[in-house]
């Protein structure tokens, strides 16, 4: 019969060392993990990984399924290991060896355009993997527009990117946006449904013609509002391009600094469109990743 491993106690309080367990059977990573710390989530030790607190032998490992043997010593750090995580235009907030999810600013491109090759959210995670390999890679799973901010999914093989595109509607549970837009908006809350095609212009054109375009569904709730401007909870039932935009200007509230899509002002010197929240099943794993940042606090400010 298999023994458990068995859990020892913290080192003295000189020693810099964080809670180490020993290997005393054959085990993957994460399900020795799940048995040494019953207390915390699957959730939580995986955000553990992903910011590689965990050493097995003193080196850092992120990998979930990484195979142990008895001997090992399987440490969890008192600190989050951050290299390269933070870059002038985004900040990694979770990073596997499958995914990585970055916190966008605006103003980012998330792919490369005629005009601008290096100064995008794929280029510069490019070069962040490459520095740990060189044969690593990246791969884009959904875009941002330039001017929104906020979460973003990539992955890292293509394996991995089909797996999430090819089930979108099974893998993504849930992508929520903040928006501020103009005027006060009267409805607590909402679904906008209409039917989007891109012009040759590259402006998107909404229609209630279901032969004219694909089918677009938006939900929103209202926040906060005063006379001149409304924040908006913003969920996506499908994801087209430039949705929430067109979406806010047919029910004549466009976002705050769109003039491509009706907006008159531009109070907050950029779009106001922030990427908040996003759930999904892990392709790899299965388990559900959640991630969510604060409003931003330019938004708030109108309020």
């Amino acid at each position: 019969m298999k023994r458990k491993a068995k859990k020892q106690s913290k080192k003295p309080e000189g020693n810099k060392r964080g809670v180490v367990f020993q290997v005393t059977v054959n085990a993957l990573l994460l399900e020795f993990l799940i048995k040494q710390m019953p207390n915390r989530s699957r959730s939580k030790i995986k955000l553990l990984l992903g910011n590689k607190q965990v050493l097995v032998d003193g080196q850092a490992i992120s990998q979930f399924n990484h195979p142990l043997v008895p001997g090992q010593e399987v440490e969890i750090s008192r600190e989050r290991v951050q290299p390269d995580k933070k870059s002038r235009d985004f900040t990694i907030v979770f990073e596997d060896d499958d995914l990585i999810v970055i916190e966008k600013l605006a103003g980012l491109l998330s792919i490369a355009t005629e005009k601008e090759k290096r100064a995008t959210a794929y280029s510069l995670l490019s070069d962040h993997v490459k520095k740990q390999s060189i044969d690593n890679k990246i791969f884009v799973v959904h875009r941002l527009d330039r001017e929104t901010s906020g979460l973003m999914l990539f992955a890292k093989s293509e394996k991995v990117k089909r797996l999430i595109q090819d089930s979108w509607n099974d893998t993504i549970i849930e992508r929520s946006y903040i928006a501020v837009v103009e005027g006060a908006v009267e409805k607590q809350e909402g679904i906008i449904t209409s039917y989007l095609v891109e012009g040759k212009t590259f402006k998107v054109h909404s229609s209630q013609n279901p032969k004219s375009g694909k089918k677009a569904v938006t939900n929103f709730k209202t926040i906060k509002k005063n006379k001149g401007y409304s924040l908006l909870k913003v969920n996506l039932e499908t994801g087209r391009k430039n949705q929430i935009r067109v979406h806010m200007q047919d029910v004549g509230h466009s976002i705050v600094g769109d003039k491509k899509y009706g907006a008159v002002g531009n109070p907050l010197k950029r779009l106001g469109l922030h990427a908040q929240q996003i759930s999904f099943i892990h392709p790899t794993s299965g388990e559900k990743m959640d991630f969510e940042t604060k409003i931003p606090s330019v938004f708030l400010r109108l309020f």
